[in-house]
């Protein structure tokens, strides 16, 4: 029931995914009068979801203290419960981001060896696709914060992007080893002296994000939030001004004939709808923040985002990398005793 269109586009999300994924079975939480007349119209998906109905949702101007009150009967919260229950792999939603990361982490609670989750997303480059962590959940982070984000972040790349030794950066006004605060020097040595199965490159600026010069980045979520809506509002700006251009004289307009694939083709990959899903790493349970603006192929996405996560155990995979960290980690701390 939540997002800016729903629950029609949810629905519709929901109905390309079941195309896309055929394996794939839905428990579709909310108003019952409202949802089960769209999904009569996909008849792919109506025999393969399950309709749980509940009156109670979780609005978009509501506080996130207020949803963990009021809300854990609300389709929101039903559906990280179901998540909690093991009915569901992941819950998916487009409704308020407060409240859901919130709920979530109340009800989930943080896996063994994350002090705080973070929220994760594909960003599109031009090199194809980098990751980046947080985005928004964890505004300040100290050092050990920073070192579990890059954990999972590499688990991410691993479990989504297929690559068995992604490289990580910490994003850092300066890649020289001098450049940032205390908390990121201490980060990048911790990093260094951590032999995690990552390639750790050091520290990357903010033309690197755009550049995809590693596979993860890794930031506070003051910083990953700036930087995330500065990015798509850059992209916005840019394809305006291009449209702009190639409409305000016959040449153009014929120039842009030619160069309709092409443009196309970039259009496509900046798309946000292709990147839509953001994860809150770190949860006991996995729960997927599609945005509130997205199309139906967008949340489409975002639950291909969610089906990806479950099949390649993301959980298993971060799991293991920090035992691994920890366990190095002690076995530092006796040698420097000795």
């Amino acid at each position: 029931m939540g997002g800016d269109a729903a629950p029609q586009i949810v629905i519709e999300g929901a109905s390309i995914a079941r195309e896309r994924l055929p394996n794939v079975k839905f428990l579709i939480f909310g108003d019952e009068t409202r949802i089960a007349p769209l999904v009569t119209k996909y008849p792919l998906l109506k025999e393969s979801c399950e309709i749980r109905h509940t009156d109670k949702i979780v609005s978009a101007e509501e506080k996130p203290g207020q949803a963990l009150r009021r809300g854990r009967q609300s389709s929101m919260g039903l559906a990280i419960q179901s998540v909690k229950d093991g009915e569901s792999c992941a819950a998916v939603s487009a409704g308020n981001t407060g409240a859901l990361m919130a709920m979530g982490k109340f009800m989930l609670k943080t896996m063994s060896g994350i002090d705080r989750p973070a929220m994760t997303s594909l960003l599109p480059t031009s090199c194809g696709e980098s990751i980046m962590l947080d985005l928004g959940a964890n505004v300040e982070c100290d050092e050990n914060n920073l070192v579990q984000f890059a954990i999972m972040g590499a688990a991410f790349a691993r479990t989504v992007l297929g690559l068995s030794n992604p490289s990580v950066a910490l994003l850092n006004v300066g890649v020289e080893e001098l450049k940032g605060n205390e908390v990121i020097k201490n980060a990048d040595r911790m990093l260094r002296d951590a032999n995690l199965p990552m390639d750790y490159v050091g520290f990357t600026e903010g033309h690197g994000l755009a550049n995809g010069e590693v596979d993860v980045v890794v930031t506070d979520g003051f910083t990953g939030n700036v930087a995330l809506k500065t990015a798509e509002g850059t992209a916005r700006m840019i394809a305006g001004m291009l449209q702009s251009a190639l409409s305000d004289s016959l040449m153009s307009k014929i120039g842009y004939l030619f160069a309709k694939p092409a443009l196309l083709g970039l259009k496509n990959h900046l798309d946000p709808n292709n990147h839509n899903g953001a994860v809150f790493m770190g949860l006991n349970g996995l729960v997927i923040k599609s945005h509130g603006g997205a199309s139906a192929a967008g949340f489409a996405s975002a639950i291909g985002v969610a089906v990806d996560m479950a099949a390649n155990d993301l959980a298993g995979k971060i799991t293991e990398d920090l035992k691994y960290f920890e366990n190095h980690a002690k076995e530092d701390a006796e040698d420097k005793d000795i």
